[in-house]
């Protein structure tokens, strides 16, 4: 059980990231990453939705829309879902925080649409876990404390990523970070690029991140596999000596 949670959280996050990945969620990603505050208070937005659209529309499309045989309706259904608990979430927000709320802008409601969110809602319709997480032998079926851990884990994903574009834009653009002045608030020397804060800068942060994302998981999968191609021939040249 510890392996296959472990395995979940490292797929969700990390191998499959729904960002630098999958691709899905972009537009908020890249219209939200401007400023580290605003795209952290996205990424948990994000992950919030993804947890309670995971928690309504598993159970609604077996417990529900199997047995009535509308299986096909479920796209129609998955985005009422979302919509309703992205206008909650919406409401709640500008009412408890107005400043973030107009931070956020358009891309608030703009959640309704991001395919980060139906993809994982569609994505845990698996009856086998092995379908969606890699290195976990078939035969573990697929349940609702798994999909919601997935859900948790890819908004996780989305969180970090969307955090660390927040950082590079916001150092690098406005020469803060989380607000706060880092070479001073009235030097004149002081070091932007305000190119990043555009959205031709987003799109090359953007592309830079998704190249050091592939190469370092792409090294570590190397070393993964030698690793494990090591330990399966000492163990094979231990079973011919005994």
């Amino acid at each position: 059980m510890a392996a296959t949670i472990l395995l979940i959280i490292i797929t969700a996050v990390f191998s499959q990231n729904f960002i630098l990945v999958r691709f899905l969620g972009i537009c908020p990603f890249l219209g939200v990453s401007k400023k580290v505050n605003s795209a952290v208070s996205m990424g948990i937005a994000v992950t919030l939705v993804m947890v309670l659209a995971t928690l309504v529309t598993w159970p609604l499309y077996y417990y529900i829309m199997v047995p009535l045989g509308i299986e096909y309706l479920e796209i129609i259904f998955f985005i009422f879902v979302i919509a309703a608990l992205v206008q909650m979430l919406e409401k709640i927000i500008e009412k408890l925080s107005p400043a973030l709320y107009r931070s956020m802008g358009i891309y608030l409601p703009l959640i309704t649409t991001n395919c980060a969110i139906l993809g994982v809602a569609e994505l845990l319709l698996v009856t086998d876990l092995s379908g969606i997480v890699s290195g976990i032998e078939a035969g573990i079926s697929m349940n609702i404390g798994f999909a919601l851990l997935y859900a948790l884990c890819a908004g996780i994903g989305f969180t970090l990523a969307i955090t660390l574009m927040g950082m590079v834009r916001e150092v690098l653009g406005r020469g803060t970070l989380f607000g706060l002045e880092l070479w001073g608030k009235d030097d004149p020397n002081k070091f932007t690029i305000s190119f990043f804060s555009q959205s031709a800068g987003a799109f090359l942060t953007y592309g830079l991140f998704i190249a050091v994302f592939t190469l370092c998981y792409n090294a570590v999968e190397r070393k993964a596999r030698h690793i494990a191609a090591k330990h399966a021939a000492t163990t094979e040249v231990v079973k011919e000596a005994e």
